[in-house]
């Protein structure tokens, strides 16, 4: 594909489909389902997030057929349309992930070095991190991880075996007793339904929609310390008390440039607003200190969107930067972009889980006015290093999100509804802390090893301020895996999650919710769905015959999925 194609692919948005052989195509050429009737595969993935993508294509590799259903007109999930650079661990780059992950990854990366003028040092970087975010390897825009997974899946497309329903939301269920026979997909454009068939089902949403719809036992907030015995557990269950979510924004910095936007209707709101939080929260919101994650003590931060040094402080702008326009031939670039998603913007004034349809969207929307206040904020109050105030060449971009607002297309979830699982990840499984007090050993200590690993993942138990006034809950886990159990709710058999709607607890959730796990959760149950079809088993008994469970880690293992660290 040369860069004159690529720009066109750039031009046509939303609705670009990039395929492996360089084609650009309209999702328009796929062919329209026939509304009023059925559509039927192997089996239905609700949400195209990494989680559903990644058991899309587990399945598709399998021989499966697939629809995949997308509530927005991106596929990605947090990575793209909640506009969030991947949050990883230190070893990402050579284990700890699944091998699709870690090529997806690279494909990443040779788009730029194939499509973007970047330096000869740069395209020579076998590790290129094209904006140089602090908190990613691989800080990049949101539209080349979407274009990268059109990628990955333009063949199946081409061949038929996969539908992709984009803009579809799932709006109702048909159940048999511990069976889904069928899903509704609304048609979000046209209002239009369509009846989705198969044997199995994934919900792969981001909310766990598909879990009150099929009348799956679920749990929502926190789980009480006298039934899940964790150290950091409240000693009274909440399923009220849920991590904020955040409106990310999209942004760049002209030098010496006036871009002031309108004053947000909610800005004298935010800017005066106190957090009333146990522990306390540092003081304003929208300041350049907040309470320190893990000793919750007030903390200063720092910002310059030139990406001068801070002295001991972060530099925001450096923190989730998605274009560091030194990697780029000079001239292509005015300035870096970054991407807005810092303790400033959380909102916990709302949840969006176990609320109506008209709270959720209030909830949206003042989330959207925080984050815009912010920007204003950071416009035309924020300090500068040379005594001034604001910063009037910051500049929303709206197109790196394809909005026209500049904030993303959807908010950046960290908790969902979760499955009542077969079996349920602890903190004494994960938690640094409490699984010293388990095994009795204060170093040298490992995660539990579960029987039944399906894949591995590691992040530190990460949980942001909740919707109940409880501050930040940071705090050290360790290597981990993923074990089948938690995957396979309690009592329906062909129905599967494959996001953040695991068995975990929402302690544990700190640590499983991030970009590659929530990849290698849905490649495990793509996995898991062809085999229970092959085998003409339901995917419990995967687990509770030993035969099948070695059969089936085995072919985990032969796909590229570890399912131990590495001793």
């Amino acid at each position: 594909m040369n860069r004159r194609d690529f720009l066109e692919f750039l031009s046509l948005g939303s609705g670009a489909i990039l395929t492996s052989n360089g084609l650009v195509l309209s999702t328009s050429a796929q062919g329209n389902p026939v509304y009023g009737q059925e559509l039927r595969a192997d089996v239905v993935i609700a949400g195209g997030g990494l989680g559903g993508c990644a058991a899309a294509l587990a399945a598709l590799r399998n021989h499966l057929t697939v629809i995949l259903t997308e509530e927005t007109d991106w596929l990605g999930g947090q990575l793209t349309q909640q506009g969030v650079p991947p949050d990883e661990h230190a070893w990402i780059e050579t284990h700890g992930a699944t091998q699709l992950y870690r090529d997806f990854r690279t494909a990443i990366r040779n788009f730029y070095k194939q499509h973007y003028p970047l330096t000869h040092e740069a395209k020579a970087e076998p590790f290129l991190n094209p904006g140089e975010g602090a908190v990613s390897r691989l800080a990049h825009e949101p539209r080349v991880a979407l274009a990268v997974l059109h990628q990955l899946l333009a063949p199946y497309l081409s061949s038929k075996k996969l539908t992709l329903l984009l803009e579809h939301k799932i709006s109702g269920a048909e159940v048999t007793q511990d069976k889904v026979t069928a899903l509704q997909a609304q048609d979000l454009r046209q209002g239009k339904n369509i009846t989705l068939v198969a044997p199995y089902f994934v919900d792969a949403t981001e909310l766990g929609d598909l879990l009150p719809l099929t009348k799956t036992e679920f749990v929502t907030g926190t789980e009480s310390r006298r039934v899940t015995r964790e150290l950091h557990a409240p000693e009274k269950a909440d399923p009220e008390n849920q991590q904020a979510f955040t409106m990310c924004l999209a942004m760049d910095y002209v030098p010496n440039g006036n871009h002031l936007i309108e004053k947000p209707a909610e800005y004298e709101f935010w800017r005066n607003f106190k957090p009333a939080m146990n522990p306390p929260w540092s003081g304003r919101l929208l300041d350049l200190n907040y309470s320190d994650p893990k000793t919750l003590k007030p903390k200063a931060l720092g910002f310059h969107p030139e990406g001068v040094p801070t002295g001991q402080m972060l530099n925001l702008w450096n923190y989730r930067r998605i274009i560091f326009k030194n990697n780029f031939v000079p001239g292509t670039y005015a300035g870096d972009s970054s991407i807005l998603n810092w303790p400033q913007n959380d909102y916990f004034l709302g949840n969006l889980v176990g609320v109506g349809e008209a709270e959720l969207k209030k909830n949206v929307q003042r989330a959207k006015q925080l984050s815009l206040s912010l920007f204003y904020w950071l416009q035309t109050e924020a300090p500068r290093p040379d005594g001034g105030q604001g910063w009037p060449g910051l500049r929303l971009r709206g197109d790196l999100l394809s909005t026209p607002d500049g904030l993303a297309k959807y908010p950046y979830i960290r908790e969902s509804r979760r499955i009542k699982a077969v079996f349920t990840v602890l903190e004494e499984h994960v938690g640094a802390e409490n699984r010293a007090l388990i095994t009795g050993q204060k170093e040298n200590n490992l995660a539990a090893d579960f029987k039944d690993s399906v894949g591995i993942g590691y992040y530190h138990i990460d949980l942001h301020p909740s919707s109940r006034g409880h501050n930040y809950i940071d705090f050290a886990s360790l290597p981990f895996q993923i074990p089948l159990g938690a995957l396979l709710p309690q009592r329906m058999e062909n129905l599967l999650p494959a996001n953040k709607n695991i068995g975990t607890t929402h302690i544990t959730n700190g640590c499983y919710r991030l970009h590659p796990v929530e990849w290698s959760i849905g490649e495990a149950v793509g996995l898991l769905t062809a085999f229970a079809l092959q085998k003409k088993v339901i995917p419990r008994a995967v687990r509770e015959k030993p035969d099948l469970l070695q059969e089936f880690q085995k072919t985990v293992r032969a796909q590229g999925i570890a399912t131990q660290w590495p001793k």
